[in-house]
């Protein structure tokens, strides 16, 4: 059979122009990379300015207390590169203190769970040697947003009100900040943070302490700001505040173990990306500290199929990507991890010929990781069950296994006219993720949540170590130049929506809007990275606009289905420049109407 038309209607235009584009999962933070590059900033300048920004409009889904992974390459080098912002786990998180508290799980809301927050750090030193504006001018427009306010969207008015009443009984820190007159606020309320403005204008001033001129001093005023940041007020004021005990998702009070010195010893990085070649393109991903590598191996198992056995709207080619998917997540979730894990085994040919052997016409049911060089894999828990929960918003909020949206992450995507592009999935320090620390205007991130409390995974809980993380943004190349980047919220859905987009875009000839409104699903036979940690085999989740035919076949095959809506899963956004026109492109996810591209 072939491939599947594209649609001829779109919500919206693939945007194209020859000056800049930038897209993210907020207008606000899409205006305001587009409004830097339209006063001469690169697209570095615009992704933290439009990142910032993320961090007061989409609060309950990112913060400064969080993390990031993003992709790039630069108008002078094609070579694509990891800009490396999640922090490890801090050095009091042992397994032993945790098994003390009586727990059996890392808690997926609380301080407990922090791990060293990642995202400052990164941002700035990308803006340190890639960006050309100052520190103080990047920082203007999320300053302004959360000192003047900006209205409250829908999905975060939702989310304050599902945890009103934990921050009623427990967390009044936060009812302060996000319930000032006491009842959740009602979407398009304008809300303010002022601390959290008062935090950034501290970093301003402590860059403008530095008084040398040229690039030298530019590149030493933004060092004097990550230096705040790791030692001043946000390090004092977060590690003095977790210190008390408080309500986590596992019922119990428990006190943090992040101190001033672990803010203080984390660096953010760069890393050399890891690539896999599929139909004429290279697909380039951060390492097996992220799940970026399981993307690669899908589409390994995926290149020499049929075009139809590719194509996610036939119930075939459903199947088949989710049987792939399958495979990939129980490597991931039995291999990856921040040690020294096998890629070369992982993504050799035999490897994925073996993989690939194992999808028959039949939903599998079972937990498949494979053997490497002779060696069996240790896997962690297979919960079916939820361990007891208490009313807090737990985990990354994303696409519940029950098909019902909760939110998730964030995402930006940038190019510039002189050939920059980058692609940053920011996460974590959500605002149901701890209590808000009053003097910042935010709380910490859950990470640590990722990991096990058994030893001997490639995941478990040591001080020092990155958790294993979901943020998963992708750079494709054609030609060794880069072509475009993509990347989507949704913790473990993350790269399988980038994948269907992929596949349509690369296979099935579709335009970047068409492929991002096209009706996605996903697999939910895996070990969920968030708190409770379970596991659903056969489960899958899509959107009623895949047809009753195809949902019915998937269901005789044996896939346990969850309708999700016609306009539900998938938040991607992507950016890019057509090699044989010159122009640069666009677009944006539509669902939730608050995703936008933007550009000229």
């Amino acid at each position: 059979m072939a491939y599947t038309a594209p649609p001829s209607f779109t919500t919206r235009p693939t945007l194209s122009g020859t000056f800049g584009m930038a897209a993210s999962t907020h207008w606000l933070a899409t205006a305001s990379a587009q409004s830097v590059l339209e006063r001469g900033g690169n697209a570095f300048d615009a992704v933290v300015a439009g990142a910032f920004v993320l961090h007061i409009v989409e609060p309950h889904l990112n913060g400064p207390g969080g993390d990031l992974v993003g992709i790039f390459a630069t108008a002078d080098d094609a070579t694509p590169t990891v800009l490396m912002g999640q922090g490890p786990a801090p050095a009091g998180a042992t397994i032993e203190r945790f098994r003390a508290e009586g727990l059996d799980l890392v808690p997926g809301a609380g301080g407990l769970a922090a791990a060293i927050p990642g995202a400052v750090d990164a941002w700035l030193l990308l803006l340190r040697d890639h960006g050309t504006w100052e520190l103080t001018d990047v920082l203007a427009y999320a300053i302004g947003y959360a000192r003047d306010g900006h209205a409250l969207g829908p999905a975060a008015a939702a989310t304050i009100g599902r945890v009103a009443s934990l921050f009623m009984r427990d967390w009044t820190t936060s009812a302060d900040l996000w319930m000032p007159g006491g009842a959740p606020p009602a979407a398009g309320t304008v809300v303010r943070n002022p601390a959290y403005a008062a935090v950034l204008d501290g970093l301003v001033h402590a860059s403008c302490t530095v008084r040398d001129d040229g690039p030298i001093g530019r590149a030493a005023r933004i060092d004097a700001a990550r230096s705040e940041w790791k030692s001043g007020l946000v390090a004092q004021e977060a590690a003095a505040f977790v210190a008390a005990p408080h309500r986590h998702s596992s019922g119990g009070l428990h006190a943090g173990v992040i101190g001033v010195d672990d803010f203080a010893s984390f660096d953010a990085g760069y890393e050399p990306a890891v690539t896999g070649e599929f139909r004429g393109r290279t697909i380039a991903k951060a390492g097996p500290w992220t799940q970026g590598p399981a993307i690669l191996q899908t589409l390994g198992m995926l290149e020499p199929l049929a075009d139809d056995l590719l194509d996610p709207s036939q119930e075939e080619g459903a199947h088949t990507i989710l049987e792939a998917q399958k495979l990939a997540f129980a490597d991931r979730d039995a291999w990856f991890g921040d040690d020294d894990v096998d890629l070369d085994a992982l993504l050799s040919a035999d490897y994925l010929d073996e993989r690939r052997s194992l999808i028959d016409g039949e939903a599998s049911t079972a937990f498949r990781p494979g053997a490497l060089r002779g060696r069996a894999a240790s896997h962690p828990p297979l919960r079916t069950t939820p361990a007891s929960a208490t009313a807090l918003g737990v985990g990354e909020p994303t696409v519940a296994k029950s098909g019902e949206t909760r939110g998730d992450t964030c995402h930006i995507d940038v190019i510039d006219r002189w050939g920059n592009i980058i692609s940053v999935t920011p996460s974590g320090g959500w605002l149901q993720s701890s209590p808000t620390i009053p003097a910042l205007g935010f709380c910490l991130g859950t990470r640590l949540q990722m990991t096990w409390l058994e030893p001997g995974l490639t995941s478990t809980l040591r001080p020092g170590r990155r958790p294993r993380t979901t943020l998963t943004p992708t750079l494709v190349l054609h030609d060794g130049l880069p072509e475009f980047a993509i990347g989507s919220p949704g913790g473990d859905q993350q790269d399988q929506w980038q994948l269907l987009v992929l596949l349509r875009m690369i296979v099935g000839g579709y335009s970047p809007q068409q492929a991002i409104d096209a009706p996605a699903l996903h697999t939910t036979a895996l070990v969920d990275s968030f708190w409770p940690r379970t596991w659903d085999p056969a489960g899958a989740v899509v959107e009623d606009r895949l047809g009753d035919d195809v949902i019915a076949g998937l269901e005789r095959r044996g896939h346990v289905v969850t309708r999700a809506g016609d306009w539900s899963l998938g938040r991607v956004s992507a950016v890019g420049r057509d090699a044989s026109t010159g122009l640069v492109w666009g677009a944006a996810n539509p669902r939730g109407m608050q995703g936008y591209a933007a550009g000229r």
